[in-house]
């Protein structure tokens, strides 16, 4: 019945949507080739690693490369769980924290104009501005002082001030009807309840950007762990992939564990990407509150 109504719809559409849509599924089709590529690099044996030219697709799949990132760590003092469960917990948590605390900045600038919020949110549209190489030496000397290292919070706190979150989710709350607000002061709600049963929930598809934006960042993130943490145990996964290569004698040895640990360190951002794709694709296409 489904292919049915799918032939129907193509039948009824003129010469014009039929190429698009043609050129549209090739054009998917090619985006999708690295996402094919980093699935069977991960598989292919050492012999077709290094084959020239590189071929897209695994001819004899294999999970060697698997099992070798595992015995890097076997016997070591901090084994890969430890980075993974690092890497898991930083992420989450400063996920979670910076679209709480970038909602809870956006609300008051956009709905309660104080004597200066537009200087204040020009500020932090400035603040976009400036690359991260260029607050690294005062966020080092922040952490330092703070007595952040060695210490989850200290891969969290860098990522808590996103300039980006605090503009999406105020362009969001900015199309909330005011009278939305009056009306439910009328009944009795106070700015909690403004803030937790209408604001939070009709800017649902910017609080999913600002979540996998983070997450994109935190997730991959090396500079915490070099910068902050001495102690091994309190490295992430990200830092842990940048050493499986380094200061070796050849460029062939552990090629087939970075492989598979590529994979790993794509495939959480790949499934969260798919989980809140449509509330993304809502927020690029601006549509706010109709």
């Amino acid at each position: 019945m489904l292919l049915f109504r799918k032939a129907s719809k193509l039948k009824a559409m003129d010469p014009f949507q039929k190429m698009l849509l043609v050129v549209m599924t090739a054009g998917a089709i090619f985006m999708l080739l690295p996402i094919f590529y980093i699935f069977n690099h991960a598989l292919k044996p050492y012999h077709e690693l290094f084959l020239y030219p590189p071929t897209i697709f695994v001819r004899q799949p294999t999970l060697q490369n698997l099992q070798e990132l595992l015995n890097i760590t076997k016997n070591s003092i901090v084994p890969i769980s430890r980075y993974l469960f690092n890497s898991v917990v930083v992420s989450a948590v400063t996920v979670v924290l910076v679209t709480i605390i970038s909602a809870l900045c956006a609300y008051p600038i956009s709905k309660h104009q104080f004597p200066g919020h537009k200087l204040f949110f020009g500020t932090i549209l400035l603040s976009l501005m400036f690359a991260p190489e260029t607050v690294a030496i005062p966020r080092y000397l922040v952490a330092v002082n703070l007595g952040l290292n060695n210490q989850y919070f200290g891969h969290i706190l860098p990522h808590l001030a996103a300039p980006v979150g605090v503009f999406l989710l105020k362009q969001f709350i900015d199309q909330i009807p005011k009278e939305l607000f009056e009306a439910a002061k009328v009944d009795g709600a106070n700015e909690h309840v403004l803030f937790a049963r209408i604001v939070l929930p009709m800017v649902g598809p910017a609080i999913a950007t600002v979540a996998i934006i983070t997450f994109q960042g935190v997730w991959g993130d090396t500079q915490t762990s070099t910068l902050f943490m001495q102690d091994e145990a309190m490295k992430t996964f990200p830092f842990f992939l940048n050493t499986l290569t380094s200061n070796l004698a050849n460029n062939v040895a552990r090629q087939g564990a970075a492989a598979v640990a590529a994979l790993i360190l794509f495939l959480p951002n790949f499934l969260f990407f798919l989980f809140f794709q449509r509330k993304v694709i809502q927020t690029m296409a601006h549509s706010g509150i109709k």
